[in-house]
């Protein structure tokens, strides 16, 4: 190591991976804006928060917890030019406003951590 390695780290710090907890909570902040899939999720998080990563078996561990309590259902749909089908997901209506008090604690903590940073 050398201090230039130490520079470089603060100038491009590494990403950060949400966790299941951080995860489930992110992906109830996606699904009340309307219905998403897998792929979309993580390129949602990049695209919104730059330092934030999610890992596709964190994002799998998330959506099984939430669609297993019964939080969200998944199904699965056909897109036009896509060879298979994509499992998508939805809020149930029940669960909204459980759902939007599990998503202001993540952007909070989101936004919090990114400004520390």
């Amino acid at each position: 190591m050398k201090f230039e390695d130490i520079y470089q780290f603060f100038r491009d710090p590494p990403p950060n991976y949400l966790n299941k907890e951080l995860a489930v909570c992110y992906v109830l902040s996606i699904l009340l804006q309307g219905e998403s899939y897998g792929t979309q999720l993580i390129q949602q998080l990049e695209q919104d928060y730059p330092t934030y990563r999610l890992s596709d078996t964190v994002l799998y561990s998330a959506l099984k917890f939430l669609e297993d309590a019964g939080a969200i259902t998944g199904y699965w749909k056909k897109v036009e030019g896509r060879g298979r089908p994509r499992r998508m997901y939805q809020i149930r209506p029940e669960w909204r406003s459980q759902a939007q008090e599990l998503a202001d604690f993540c952007r909070g903590y989101m936004t919090e951590v990114r400004k520390a940073m």
